[in-house]
């Protein structure tokens, strides 16, 4: 292990760089050593060093500052300070930078090898971590989907297999399992993944707007067409076109897309002119399509065209054993985004995760991380940290009084009330709910929720 181990000594003075050069040497590790900062910056753009022992008082550039611009660049390094001026300020101050430790002049050989020694262990053992966790996401991962459950295994392998071929797909499962992710990853594994991947939300415009969203338009089609504009299936030539809450589209739109799928052709908004179709369509939705073509609220030769081959992400609360996996890959990525420096979450606060029915599914645990990450106080989530809504059942409900006060209720007079507190404004409101603009939408009109 110890040849494995290099480390760097600065220190202005010649003696104290001998000696350690001799102690260390002589407990096996690969040693070098300089007399100033700038030289020892130079020895870091070279190669890496897992250990730097740096002396505090040095000309032209002091430890603490040298101990920063090492923090900064090459954040792994473990960095021992020395120092013959011991102070609590000091000592505090160099561990607040990001110093692993200090050590004392005059210290003798025991103690820098036993500092060293657990310094080591240390590093070997954050090393062995960041191995395994990295193995363990490789093995549960595609692309950007995180998973270890057999229902999600299921859902990779089939959308592995089916990458390669350019067959319309259907993606089914609630708000926030993460269809679009899965879109992404299909694209990314496809003949197409060098081409565009283009996102439509059909559920977020109006139906003029979308049309021309779509198939774009030409110059003055209407009011506000001061310019020819290019449609989303322009823009996916050569790559892949994702519509999103397919199930939400008028009648019209839905025969305009059935010709799309069909002549693979379509005209801008007030233009004459066909335009050939080169994208792959994936289609996503929420809802019970077919259902809705039994009602007669969806073609179903429309449906059968996008439901070449379907996919089905199961809720989240249908694969619980991945809250853990996701909340420490949720950990890890806002850390990388917002410089945090949370190591973990309390057993407490992942037995809250775990109890949590996520109706919002993987979106919402999502948002609650990034939530608790921002207020939290110390270096992992507390329970408190996480604001989570006690689920009521109808027969809790019952036993408090006989009025309603099922998860459904809750929630609808929940969102009634952000809503107005925010006028209506449906970005914000879905904002401070921790949802996305669609799944707020879809619960309005699931709760038939009226402005005034």
């Amino acid at each position: 292990m110890k040849a494995e181990v290099n480390i760097l000594v600065v220190d202005d003075e010649e003696i104290v760089r001998e000696s350690l050069l001799d102690w260390l040497r002589e407990d096996g590790y690969e040693v070098e050593a300089v007399e100033d900062g700038l030289k020892a910056l130079e020895k870091f753009e070279k190669r890496p060093w897992d250990i730097a022992l740096i002396d505090l008082k040095m000309p032209k550039m002091d430890g603490l500052e040298l101990l920063g611009k090492i923090k900064e660049t090459w954040p792994e390094t473990q960095v021992v300070i020395i120092t013959a001026y011991a102070t609590v300020n000091t000592a505090v101050q160099a561990i607040k930078i990001g110093a692993y430790d200090y050590l004392v002049k005059p210290f003798n050989p025991e103690e820098l090898s036993l500092l060293v020694k657990r310094l080591v262990e240390s590093q070997s053992l954050i090393k062995e971590i960041s191995y395994l966790r990295k193995a363990l996401q490789k093995q549960y991962q595609f692309h950007d989907l995180i998973s270890k459950s057999a229902k999600m295994q299921k859902v990779f392998d089939l959308a592995n297999t089916i990458a390669k071929s350019n067959s319309n797909i259907l993606i089914l499962g609630e708000s926030g399992t993460g269809k679009e992710l899965l879109a992404r990853a299909i694209h990314n594994e496809s003949l197409r993944a060098a081409g565009p991947f283009v996102a439509v939300s059909c559920v977020a415009l109006t139906e003029t707007l979308l049309e021309s969203e779509l198939f774009g338009h030409e110059k003055g089609a209407f009011t506000d067409a001061v310019a020819q504009k290019k449609g989303k299936f322009e823009l996916a030539a050569g790559g892949t076109i994702f519509l999103d809450e397919i199930g939400d589209i008028s009648p019209k739109l839905q025969l305009s897309l059935l010709r799309v799928l069909q002549e693979k052709e379509f005209t801008r908004v007030g233009g004459t002119k066909s335009i050939k179709v080169d994208a792959r369509i994936i289609a996503a939705t929420n809802r019970d399509l077919k259902k809705a073509v039994d009602e007669g609220k969806f073609r179903d030769d429309l449906y059968y065209r996008l439901n070449v081959i379907a996919i089905e992400l199961p809720p989240l609360r249908e694969h619980k054993e991945d809250v853990p996996l996701l909340v420490h890959h949720f950990i890890e990525k806002f850390n990388i985004e917002m410089g945090g420096k949370v190591e973990r979450i309390s057993e407490e606060a992942l037995d809250l995760l775990m109890e949590y029915d996520w109706p919002g599914n993987v979106r919402e645990l999502e948002n609650v991380i990034e939530r608790a990450m921002v207020i939290t106080k110390g270096n992992f989530i507390k329970a408190e940290d996480l604001h989570l809504t006690p689920q009521v059942t109808k027969e809790e409900g019952a036993a408090q009084g006989g009025k309603d006060k099922s998860i459904k209720s809750i929630e609808k007079k929940h969102i009634a009330k952000i809503l107005k507190e925010n006028n209506w404004n449906v970005q914000k409101s879905a904002e401070q709910l921790g949802i996305d603009r669609v799944t707020l939408y879809n619960k309005i009109k699931k709760y038939k929720l009226k402005k005034g």
